[in-house]
């Protein structure tokens, strides 16, 4: 990966290019105003990949009681398939293991085999699936787990 890439927590500065990835990634994206409850709640944790002063990337994971939710984590169209999700993905377990996370779980819709074969590659298996959870395209989530970080 090119030394130009930054991950690094996300910050009030950046919530305009996470909104605007939220926009162009998720059929019912977060507002800047959810963004940035998040990026101040003392449960969530939000990291972005930066590359060459832009925001490549972002993530937000939750930690409650022991056991993580990685609630969000999106690329911009252009920067996927350069190991953008990995990075991030490196960063949220190192952080989970940092704080004594047993489980990770996840949502992804099910069509999404792209983002389920980067979970399953840090370990998240499937446990569940809830059906009709998604709208626009209407489709089942798949919830996976990883309960041995």
């Amino acid at each position: 990966m090119d030394k130009n890439v930054i991950l690094r927590p996300m910050e009030s500065a950046d919530l305009d290019q996470v909104e605007k990835l939220e926009q162009t990634c998720f059929s019912h994206p977060w507002s800047k105003k959810l963004l940035e409850e998040s990026l101040n709640s003392r449960l969530d944790t939000c990291f972005v990949c930066q590359f060459e002063n832009k925001i490549a990337g972002y993530c937000v994971v939750r930690i409650l009681a022991g056991e993580g939710e990685l609630q969000r984590i999106a690329v911009f169209l252009q920067y996927r398939r350069q190991g953008f999700a990995r990075r991030l993905m490196d960063e949220v377990m190192a952080f989970a293991r940092e704080n004594g996370v047993s489980a990770i779980s996840l949502e992804v819709r099910e069509s999404n085999t792209g983002a389920r074969h980067l979970y399953e590659a840090y370990g998240f298996c499937q446990e569940a699936v809830r059906k009709g959870y998604y709208q626009n395209p209407s489709e089942d989530a798949v919830i996976m787990w990883n309960r041995g970080i």
